[in-house]
């Protein structure tokens, strides 16, 4: 038989129970028998955080992240990298757990097997049996890793180092302890500390970072990194660590506070709301954080929200409720309208409060408000004797709120009730005394509104809408000249920082004051002082106008602004490692700083691209500066940007032109019109294009260079080709030209091929050949007019005198027949005059001047036999036929001109004595 010993030797059991109880691993550490329970939640959460935390691996020294000289990209490259890793790993040990592992196979007892070979499949499958039935999901307790011996004594002798402060001693061997723990939180911390007593705060940060993404549950090492991310004033880091922090605990208030503070910082009010509402849940007592965040989410826009969790909470605290809140959110449904919503909270309120006298009076007050707007304002009035036997100064806010309720309710009458409850209130003062005139206005008691409305100025100068509102009613009772001195500036006026500081400008150069001033001078009649005071706002505004309409293209950012808003996305901080975390920050900011971004990499692109034209073209590249990086010039904000949107304005533009050519400043009227056309040109109706197109032209007539108001004439003429009224004053506008205008000679001709049978454009023609004694051409104009109108008696007397002028040439053959033909258009041009003194003398002067001086002497005699009246000078503006009031004296008489003529045949036929006699006669003053 075999022994004992070689039977225990030989005993499967007993040797898987000595192999249990000395089983160690290789690097000496040792595991802990005990009894896990599956599904054991906190077990989850342990193994849960070592598969997250990140984990250096290989030849990587995690001591290379705060090396000095080491790229930040690479770094941030690298950082990233392992933490992808530590997800890929997480992500792995999930699949193979839903998959299941691969079955091993199957070991079988051969035939001829020696002893041995039995003995070990039969072990095997021993174990394997054992191992099944013992076999439960998850990690056992106690099977992490120890720490090795070398590595606990050298944390602890740097920790006495540091403790010491011998800081150089404790890194070197926290050095030694990252190189044989290197995924070891404890360390990092440590170091930290260290580097953060030295004085190096950003070594300390990059190794509290390290610690902190290595245990990334130790929420309390996140909060130190979010205090000094802030101090530092790194709000993407501290943001970041702050998320981290709030991960790492759920349940610590004052993160949450945090994230709110900062969310307000960076103007993002919804985020900041939600964190509060986070608050709110944790802690339903809280209720200013309930407060605040229904306040973020009313000015957030989200009106309804804020609503809903202040009603949630009086929903669950109905009998133990903060008055306060019921106060609030009595007030958002009152701004909402929701009157009866928010009167059934208050009385809901009263019932639960059950003493009145303990029931707040500002609650008291919106249930009184609420019972007006809803019709009961017998019980309104019962809420509101409360504040009689009240403190009025103690009580203002509800005062004023009663007052404001009835202004909005027409009730101006009881409304100035309480008003004058507050009057002489030092504190508001200025505001009770506009309210009291608003009132008295609005009952029409205009004395005591303009008596109120000069104690608001006394108390508030720079009121400007009081300043204007009292001027108005001034005005109403004929009172301008107190309405000027109150819009006048002072005779001394104190500079605006010295008055007001912070303020830009005072009350007397404010634009709108300066209307109403202008308006009353104009009222007036003071021209000048009506020029004076509008015309530089009126310039400046049309100038900045076509500024604007001159450059249409959109503004253009520059490289050094799409920078700043891509900031938004990730700081870009060469000196840190951790430097790529987002701000907080608004939706409305990351999509602009999504589209400077794109903006960016598309100037970079055409950037490359045009250094590689260049290149392959063989030139050097020059960097265009002024494309990329100039920022443009803001365009200057008009002093009226509504200059053209209403009607009052476009008829101040008119009225300002026609003062100022009353003044005789035409070339500054000319100007604004000019300026008001060429902006508004597509915007004006009809009617006011023709006003300042008729303004134009006659402001272009008296003007120095008649070329700047040819446009003008010449719109008129193309507007109205049948009026003889425009015609002269286009053809009197052109005689004024010293050398003749292109542009009048291509119009000119322009109307003659678009209108054949237009007869003005002949006779200018006619007479400008007239001029430059071409007389053939100018006859053929003349004929050619004739034709369209045989009866005119211009065109008659036209055609005679060129036909006469022309029988004078040298190289006419027929020069009787030709003075025939212009004498019988001048007697033509008699007979349709009806023998008038002018066709007289035009028929005498040409017998005069082609030597015929018998007959020339019996039509000058007719002539000074012959009377005429004055007749009136026509308006070359007005195309209507209107009679002028005040006529030259002696414009249309020709005696004395006849009488002249007369005396010149006299005394070249020897008759010295009549000639003197004629002229003693006729042309004597």
């Amino acid at each position: 038989m075999e022994s004992e010993d070689e039977l225990k030797k030989d005993n499967p059991f007993e040797e898987r129970e000595k192999v249990e109880e000395v089983s160690k691993d290789e690097d000496g550490e040792s595991e802990e028998e005990g009894e896990y329970e599956e599904g054991e939640e906190g077990e989850d959460e342990e193994e849960e955080e070592e598969e997250c935390a990140l984990r250096f691996e290989g030849e990587m020294s995690p001591l290379d992240f705060v090396k000095d000289g080491t790229s930040q990209v690479q770094l941030y490259q690298q950082f990233e990298r392992l933490e992808y890793e530590a997800l890929e790993v997480k992500k792995h040990k999930i699949t193979s757990n839903e998959e299941g592992s691969v079955k091993k196979p199957r070991t079988e007892i051969t035939v001829g097997a020696t002893e041995e070979e039995i003995r070990e499949v039969m072990m095997m499958t021993f174990n394997r049996r054992r191992s099944r039935k013992l076999q439960k999901r998850g990690r056992r307790k106690g099977t992490r890793n120890k720490l090795k011996s070398e590595v606990t004594k050298k944390l602890g002798d740097a920790n006495l180092h540091y403790a010491h402060g011998r800081y150089e001693d404790a890194v070197s061997l926290l050095t030694e302890v990252v190189r044989l723990a290197p995924n070891l939180p404890d360390p990092y911390h440590t170091l930290g500390l260290v580097y953060n007593s030295m004085g190096e705060k950003k070594k300390s940060i990059e190794f509290y970072m390290l610690a902190a993404f290595l245990g990334p549950k130790d929420s309390s090492l996140w909060k130190v990194l979010v205090t000094s991310s802030i101090e530092q004033g790194n709000i993407g880091q501290a943001w970041y660590c702050l998320s981290k922090a709030i991960t790492a605990d759920q349940t610590d208030i004052s993160l949450k506070y945090l994230r709110a503070s900062l969310c307000m910082e960076a103007g993002d009010l919804l985020r900041a709301a939600e964190s509060y509402e986070q608050i709110v849940k944790i802690c339903s007592d809280d209720v200013e954080a309930l407060k605040k965040a229904a306040m973020l989410y009313k000015q957030s826009g989200q009106f309804e929200r804020s609503i809903i969790i202040l009603e949630d909470y009086l929903n669950a605290k109905s009998s133990e409720a903060d008055l306060s809140v019921v106060d609030m959110l009595a007030l958002s449904l009152m701004e909402r309208n929701s009157y009866t919503k928010a009167l059934q909270h208050i009385e809901h309120a009263k019932k639960v409060c059950g003493s009145v006298n303990e029931f707040p009076l500002c609650l008291r007050v919106r249930e009184g408000i609420c019972h007006a707007h809803l019709g009961n304002v017998d019980r309104a009035e019962l809420c509101f004797s409360l504040l009689q036997k009240e403190s009025v100064e103690h009580h203002m806010n509800l005062i004023m709120a009663v007052a404001y309720s009835f202004t909005s309710l027409n009730q101006h009458q009881s409304a100035l009730k309480y008003y004058l409850m507050l009057e002489g209130c030092a504190s508001r003062n200025e505001l009770v005394n506009l309210k009291i005139a608003q009132c008295y206005l609005a009952l029409k008691k205009t004395t005591s509104a303009i008596e109120f409305f000069f104690k608001a100025l006394q108390a508030h100068e720079d009121d400007i809408d009081t300043r204007l509102a009292l001027a108005s009613l001034l005005l109403e009772e004929n009172r301008e000249d107190e309405a000027l001195e109150l819009l006048s500036p002072p005779s001394n006026p104190v500079s605006s920082k010295d008055m007001h500081g912070d303020r830009l400008e005072p009350w007397w150069l404010n634009v709108t004051v300066k209307l109403k001033l202008s308006h009353i001078y104009k009222i007036k009649g003071m021209l000048e002082a009506f020029v004076e005071v509008i015309y530089p706002i009126i310039h400046e505004s049309l100038k900045v106008f076509s500024m604007h309409h001159r450059v249409k293209q959109k503004k253009r950012l520059s490289t050094s602004e799409l920078s700043e808003r891509v900031k938004v996305l990730g700081d870009h901080e060469t000196d840190t490692v951790f430097g790529k975390f987002r701000r907080p920050a608004s939706k409305n900011d990351l999509l602009k700083a999504n589209r400077a971004k794109k903006l960016l990499d598309k100037r970079a692109t055409s950037k490359e691209e045009k250094i590689s034209a260049a290149m392959a073209a063989g030139h050097e590249w020059e960097s265009d500066v002024s494309e990329d990086d100039v920022m443009q010039q803001p365009l200057k904000e008009p002093p009226m940007p509504d200059l053209f949107m209403d009607e009052e304005h476009d008829n101040l533009i008119s009225d300002l032109c026609i003062a100022l050519t009353s003044l005789r400043r035409y070339t500054e009227a000319l100007e604004l019109i000019k300026l008001t056309l060429k902006i508004s040109y597509k915007t004006l109706s009809a009617a006011k294009k023709e006003k300042f197109w008729s303004l134009g032209a006659q402001i272009a007539l008296n003007v120095t260079d008649p070329s700047d108001g040819f446009e003008y004439v010449r719109y008129i003429v193309q507007q109205h080709p049948q009026s003889i009224a425009a015609w002269n004053c286009y053809y009197r506008l052109v005689l004024r030209l010293e050398n003749r205008l292109s542009r009048h000679n291509k119009f000119l001709h322009h109307m003659r091929v678009e209108q054949k049978d237009l007869v003005p454009p002949m006779i200018i023609s006619g007479n400008q050949f007239t001029m430059i004694s071409q007389h053939q051409v100018a006859a053929r104009e003349y004929l050619e007019a004739y034709k369209q109108k045989p009866d005119s008696q211009l065109i008659n007397l036209c055609a005679g005198t060129a036909l006469v002028n022309l029988a004078l040439g040298h190289r006419l053959q027929n020069k009787h027949q030709c003075v025939a033909q212009g004498l019988a258009f001048l007697y033509n041009n008699l007979r349709l005059s009806e023998n008038s003194q002018e066709a007289l003398y035009n028929i005498a002067r040409a017998y005069h001047h082609v030597g015929m001086f018998t007959l020339a002497v019996a039509y000058y005699e007719k002539v000074l036999a012959t009377p005429q009246k004055d007749c009136p000078i026509l308006d070359l503006i007005k195309l209507d036929k209107e009679p002028s009031r005040d006529p030259k004296s002696g414009y249309c008489d020709l005696r004395r001109e006849a009488a002249y003529n007369l005396h010149l045949i006299y005394k070249r036929s020897g008759a010295v004595d009549l000639a003197r006699q004629i002229l003693k006669d006729y042309c004597t003053l």
